[in-house]
């Protein structure tokens, strides 16, 4: 594996490998996992029984379980040895000048205070375990739409919060899933009203800081009938020699027609372990919408899916992934038609360079009596060297046969011919494969609101340039 010098650009760690002091911290954390630790939470955030319970009953689930033996790389990490909780401060501000300077500056250096200035409908800043602000414009509070953090939604939204919390994603879904259940601590709750399109971005930041630091995030989004909503998010972490770990649920619930788009960009540093369970329910004539990058972080395993429940409802799905030396992005997205005339496409495209590993895992699931389902699957692959290497697991359960699927995998290399007519126009080696780069992932970056396109495509040729040298 490459030294930390020859993967951690200078770039990084200008913007994103900072770290800020922890001796202020309102709560500091203790390693290690056990019911303490949970009842501990618990009592921090003064949570009803049913939470405890069902905190509990994930605590015990999770030690019974063993890690999958398709994700043997789980076996290794040291759940023992993350911080489970820290607060930064006592509670969460509605204005920035209410936070310790430390803090407040970490957001400006990101650009969140910026941008929520002149784009954004809402912004959630989340540091360590806590929600640490949490701002929404009072037009879309006067129509009913909430942006808060998912602590402060179980003491006032208890009846939507308990409806909800764990019908898309159980406790008993998956190894990593009976974990963040147990100990999950920060997140957003939205709730969109019936018929209200909220016409700007909600966004959230998730800023893991101290080291061996365990950041649970759990995020819960309900948009009710013909409603419209669109939520950001963008994470980071400073740079580290020891390991830290991003294990968050999001769960959507999108009822009869409505609309939601969920956007990631995540920009991890090299010693996080990402670990994800991203899931949406899509009634009768939904739309959803995931695109995903997966760049930055040690090890990703992230595959965001989406129930079609209701008849003509849509599924898009753009996952993108870049893993550079010493990294392992396994993602993809999965497609689940319960019902009639649903629709769905799965877009995949990742880059490899330097020795990094990627892999496109997905899954298409047609049931049987979900009849004019149309599906398209699409996974590319680029290897900018030798050393580098990729991997396709699709998975195709049609039980239907009034269907219509497409299925398209390739990988492919750099030609050394688009480079030599780049540079004969005078364009330098980093730039040229820049643009070859940018052009593959243009799918993904057209997608994007224009702040986030202009940092994905600052990242990427961060990326490439170091690839020359």
């Amino acid at each position: 594996m490459a030294s930390k010098t020859e993967i951690v650009t200078d770039d990084y760690k200008e913007k994103y490998g900072f770290s800020d002091p922890i001796e202020s911290y309102a709560v500091k954390g203790t390693k290690g996992l056990s019911e303490r630790v949970v009842q501990e939470i618990v009592r921090l955030h003064d949570e009803p029984a049913w939470m405890e319970q069902v905190r509990m009953k994930a605590l015990k689930h999770f030690l019974d379980m063993k890690p999958p033996a398709w994700a043997p790389e789980l076996a290794d990490i040291d759940f023992q040895g993350f911080q489970y909780y820290a607060r930064p401060t006592e509670r969460a501000a509605d204005s920035w000048d209410q936070l310790p300077e430390y803090i407040r500056n970490t957001y400006d250096k990101l650009g969140i205070t910026d941008a929520e200035k002149k784009f954004l409908a809402g912004v959630g800043a989340i540091y360590e375990s806590e929600a640490v602000y949490h701002s929404i414009q009072g037009a879309l509070e006067k129509q009913g739409v909430v942006f808060t953090d998912t602590v402060t939604a179980l003491k006032e939204y208890p009846d939507i919060m308990k409806k909800y919390f764990g019908t898309v994603v159980p406790y008993q879904d998956n190894y990593i899933a009976a974990l963040q259940t147990a100990v999950w601590s920060a997140g957003s709750f939205v709730y969109v009203p019936e018929g209200v399109k909220v016409p700007m971005i909600l966004q959230a930041y998730f800023r893991i800081n101290s080291r061996n630091m365990g950041q649970f995030e759990r995020t819960l989004i309900v948009a009710e009938p013909y409603s419209e909503v669109s939520y950001n998010e963008g994470c980071s972490a400073p740079v580290y020699s020891s390991q830290s770990l991003h294990s968050a649920i999001v769960e959507i619930v999108a009822r009869k027609g409505s609309t939601v788009k969920y956007t990631t960009l995540q920009n991890w540093s090299r010693d996080v372990y990402n670990l994800v369970t991203k899931r949406a329910h899509a009634y009768e004539d939904a739309t959803v919408s995931w695109v995903d990058f997966n760049g930055g972080s040690r090890l990703t395993r992230k595959y965001p899916s989406i129930y079609l429940l209701g008849p003509r409802a849509k599924a898009d799905i753009i996952s993108v992934a870049y893993a550079g030396a010493g990294q392992v992005q396994d993602t993809g997205g999965k497609a689940i038609h319960l019902a009639k005339d649903t629709t769905s496409k799965i877009i995949s495209r990742s880059v490899s360079k330097d020795g990094g590993h990627t892999a496109y895992r997905g899954l298409l699931h047609i049931a049987k009596g979900a009849t004019n389902v149309k599906s398209t699957v699409r996974c590319d692959a680029l290897l900018i060297d030798s050393k580098s290497t990729t991997a396709t697991y699709p998975y195709m359960e049609i039980q239907e046969d009034d269907a219509t699927v497409t299925h398209e995998a390739s990988v492919g290399k750099v030609g050394e011919e688009q480079l030599f007519y780049l540079m004969a126009r005078g364009i330098s080696e980093g730039d040229a494969l820049s643009m070859v780069v940018n052009g593959f992932l243009e799918p993904f970056a057209k997608e994007l609101p224009m702040t986030y396109a202009v940092e994905f495509n600052r990242l990427m040729s961060i990326e490439m340039t170091n690839a020359v040298g």
